[in-house]
C-alpha cells in the first residue's frame, strides 16, 4: 500500500465546524464487512447492533487546554504555544509547539497573562516548530497547573477556522473523559451522550476503559509514498487489570469487542499476548497500523470520517478492507456526511 492509495477530493463544505446538536444524532454509517453492505442511520442506532455482554472500549483521556498565547520578551509580539507533553513535572520542563516559530529562539522569555505571573524560557530547539520550554511560575506545582488551565484555551483542530467559543471547552470532550493528558479529543467518543450510554447499559453492554494520552503526532501527515517508512509519534498509554478481564472474557466468549476510535485501537494493539489476548500496559506506544494488518483484539470499530493521506484512514483501511473502505468514503462524499472532529460517524462490524 502506497501513500497515494488513501488521497481523495474532499470538498470544504463538509468539514463540520460544528457537531450535532445533541450529540447522539450525528448521522452514522454502519458497514458490514461479511455482507459488504452499507447502511445509513443516526449514531444513537447503533444499539440495535449490539447484544448483552459485548464490550465497549471507551478512551478515558481528557483534554487540557493546551494552547497558550503569550508575549515575547521586548519586543511584545504575540507568539501561540501549544504545550504538547510534560517532560518533567519538577523542573516544569515542556515540549511545546511555537507560531511564528522564526521569532523564538534559546533564551528567549515569553510572558502570559495580563499580569505576566507565569514566564517560560525557551531552552532548547527540538524541531522546526518545536521547543523545549522552562516555565517559571511562583507557586506549588497545582497551583502551576491550574494557572496553565486558566490562561489555555480548548484546542480546536486547525482545519476549524471560527474563534474558540466557550461552549468548544465542553464540546470537545468525552462525557467519560477522566485522566488529563490529551491535547485531542478522541474524536469517536464525542458522540455518545449520558442517555444513549445508559440505554447501552440497560441493554447488558459491557464497558471497558483504556486510556491513550492523544498527541498531535495522530494528526501528522505521511510524507513518504512508502507506508513502512513512516515513523508514528509515540502517545502514552495505560491498559489496566479491570479492562483486561472484562475484554478478554468477551474475546473467550465470541462476543462482539468494540473499539470506539482509532486511539482505542491502537492502544489495545500495542498490548496482544502471544495467544491473542489483552495484556496490561503502561508506557509509550507509537504503533501505526496500515494496510495488510491482523487485528487481534477488537472485531468492531466506531470511527469518524477522516482526512486524506492520515494515519486514521489507513487504519480504518485496514480494518475495513481498502476496496470497501473507498467505497464508503465515495459515498460518504456523495451523502454529505460530515467529515473530522466534529463530524459524522461510522460503525464497522
Amino acid at each position: 500500500m502506497k501513500l497515494s492509495n488513501f488521497n481523495f477530493d474532499l470538498p470544504k463544505e463538509l468539514l463540520a465546524e460544528y457537531p450535532a446538536e445533541n450529540r447522539d444524532e450525528a448521522r452514522l454509517m454502519v458497514l458490514n464487512r461479511k455482507t459488504k453492505t452499507i447502511e445509513h442511520k443516526l449514531f444513537k442506532d447503533l444499539i440495535d447492533y449490539f447484544e448483552p455482554e459485548d464490550v465497549m472500549v471507551l478512551n478515558n483521556t481528557k483534554v487540557f487546554p493546551a494552547r497558550l498565547y503569550g508575549n515575547k520578551e521586548k519586543t511584545g509580539a504575540r507568539i501561540e504555544v501549544f504545550l504538547l507533553r510534560e517532560l518533567n513535572s519538577e523542573t516544569r520542563l515542556w515540549d511545546v509547539l511555537v507560531d511564528p516559530a522564526r521569532k523564538i529562539r534559546i533564551g528567549n522569555k515569553l510572558y502570559f497573562g495580563d499580569d505576566e505571573s507565569l514566564v517560560a524560557e525557551v531552552i532548547d530547539n527540538t524541531t522546526s516548530r518545536g521547543r523545549t520550554l522552562r516555565f517559571l511560575y511562583d507557586g506549588s506545582y497545582q497551583e502551576f497547573r491550574n494557572k496553565l488551565t486558566e490562561l489555555g484555551e480548548t484546542p480546536l483542530p486547525k482545519y476549524i477556522k471560527r474563534e474558540v467559543e466557550p461552549e468548544d471547552a465542553e464540546r470537545y470532550q468525552t462525557i467519560f473523559a477522566k485522566e488529563e493528558g490529551a491535547v485531542a479529543a478522541p474524536t469517536a467518543g464525542l458522540h455518545f451522550s449520558k442517555h444513549l450510554l445508559k440505554r447501552l447499559e440497560i441493554k447488558g453492554i459491557n464497558f471497558a476503559e483504556v486510556t491513550l494520552h492523544v498527541g498531535l503526532g495522530t494528526f501528522s501527515p505521511v510524507e513518504v509514498e512508502d507506508l513502512s517508512k513512516h515513523k508514528m509519534d509515540s502517545e502514552e498509554a495505560f491498559i489496566q487489570k479491570p479492562a483486561t478481564q472484562v475484554i478478554n472474557k468477551a474475546i473467550q466468549e465470541n462476543r462482539r469487542v468494540c473499539a470506539v476510535g482509532t486511539t482505542v485501537m491502537r492502544a489495545l494493539e500495542s498490548a496482544v499476548s502471544s495467544n491473542h489476548t489483552l495484556n496490561e500496559f503502561s508506557g509509550w506506544t507509537n504503533k501505526f497500523i496500515f494496510p495488510p494488518y491482523d487485528f487481534s483484539i477488537a472485531n468492531c470499530m466506531i470511527t469518524n470520517f477522516h482526512t486524506p493521506k492520515s494515519t486514521l484512514m489507513m487504519m480504518v483501511s485496514a480494518f475495513a478492507g481498502h476496496d470497501f473502505m473507498k467505497e464508503a468514503y465515495e459515498l460518504a462524499v456523495k451523502e454529505k456526511y460530515k467529515f473530522y472532529s466534529y463530524g459524522d460517524a461510522m460503525l464497522i462490524i
